[in-house]
């Protein structure tokens, strides 16, 4: 573990930076919420100690399947018990990466990350990882490569930025303005018959 709380695993894979660690008090968050949920509805109080016997044993396999792995140029999620989820998500695509602490998140010392993208439809198409232990530190590692990534892209000219090379940007203006001449000769004058 390093100085962020998080594994270090560049000798495990090539090209992964970090692997983020879950604080085991988030099996109490998830029992916490899903206990609250129910006494609200009522209806559910019937199910409490259901849901605390299968609660227990399902949120320690939940959280020993979660994984979140830093790459050079991506972030890997996988979590789920009966439906496995894998995602990888390129870090040039990440617009933010905020962090959400709830009230009963407070009071077990946990936070949540929330993991934004570029052409995300719904606020549901961003990524929670609740209990990431030093949370502040993992989100500012993630958001430090994603610079970094789209920074050694810039200075390539990967990223097809305008701001590195002023030249294409006039003959792509240029190029423009001939094609917006060419449809206004087709279009037809105001006043003339259609």
């Amino acid at each position: 573990m390093n100085e962020l709380g998080v594994t270090d695993s560049r000798a495990d894979a090539p090209g992964t930076l970090i692997e983020a660690e879950f604080n085991p008090k988030v099996r109490n968050y998830w029992l916490l919420s899903g206990t609250v949920i129910l006494v609200v509805s009522v209806v559910g109080i019937v199910f409490l100690p259901l849901w605390w016997i299968l609660g227990l044993w399902g949120t320690g396999r939940y959280l020993d399947r979660m994984r979140c792995t830093l790459t050079e140029r991506a972030l890997k999620v996988e979590r789920g018990m009966l439906i496995r989820q894998e995602m990888t998500v390129p870090l040039d695509k990440i617009t933010d990466v905020g962090l959400v602490e709830g009230p009963i998140m407070r009071l077990l010392d946990l936070q949540a990350v929330r993991i934004e993208t570029a052409g995300q439809s719904t606020q549901d198409a961003a990524i929670r990882l609740v209990g990431v232990r030093r949370a502040r530190e993992f989100r500012d590692r993630v958001l430090a490569q994603r610079d970094l990534l789209t920074d050694r892209k810039e200075v390539r000219g990967e990223r097809g930025s305008t701001e590195s090379n002023p030249e294409g940007s006039l003959a792509l203006l240029g190029e423009i303005r001939d094609t917006l001449r060419r449809i206004e000769e087709r279009l037809p004058r105001p006043g003339d018959a259609v």
